[in-house]
């Protein structure tokens, strides 16, 4: 199996995008890799296999690919957190900051019920800022967050900070760069 360190290996390190300064680690590569891909859903699995899952609920994009595959493969459902105006039903919506400005998400006002036992997953986390606002979206609705997990955590941007009331996993964690 993939370990932490192959799956490292398995993401591009992009400088200066989108912008000068910024080193984009770039999951694209991990993804097409079906050993890492499969390792890291596997991982994560793991970690939350006793937890009697109710929900996977995944951020838009990149969460929806680990989402899926981590919903099939702790056989329980998937839903989708989306910007505004994606979702074709009644949503409920959250506004929260972003570095230069605020972005909207929202959810299904049905997706789910109280004492649902529900993962969020996404890509990376950097500042926190938008699983914070999944985290609230998800908590408004009743439900019961039982862990949330990231492939990757940019250690440096604190992130872990705005959620360390939720058991979180990160699989790769870079510093410093």
């Amino acid at each position: 199996m993939t370990t932490k360190i192959g799956l490292a290996k398995s993401i591009r390190s992009i400088p200066d995008f989108p912008k000068p300064g910024i080193l984009f680690r770039d999951i694209t590569t991990l993804i097409k890799d079906k050993k890492a891909f499969h390792a890291s859903v596997e991982l994560i699995a793991k970690k939350f296999a006793k937890e009697k899952i109710d929900y996977v609920v995944g951020v838009e994009a990149r969460g929806f690919i680990f989402g899926g595959a981590l919903a099939t493969r702790l056989k329980c459902g998937f839903i989708p957190v989306r910007k505004k105006g994606k979702l074709p039903w009644k949503t409920k919506g959250i506004t929260y900051n972003l570095e230069y400005g605020t972005d909207t998400l929202e959810i299904h006002e049905d997706a789910l019920k109280p004492k649902d036992k529900v993962l969020i997953i996404d890509d990376l986390l950097a500042t926190g800022g938008t699983v914070r606002a999944v985290v609230d979206l998800v908590e408004t609705q009743g439900a019961k967050i039982i862990g949330i997990a990231f492939v990757i955590e940019l250690v440096d941007l604190k992130g872990r900070e705005k959620l360390k009331k939720y058991p979180i996993i990160s699989l790769v964690q870079f510093e410093g760069e």
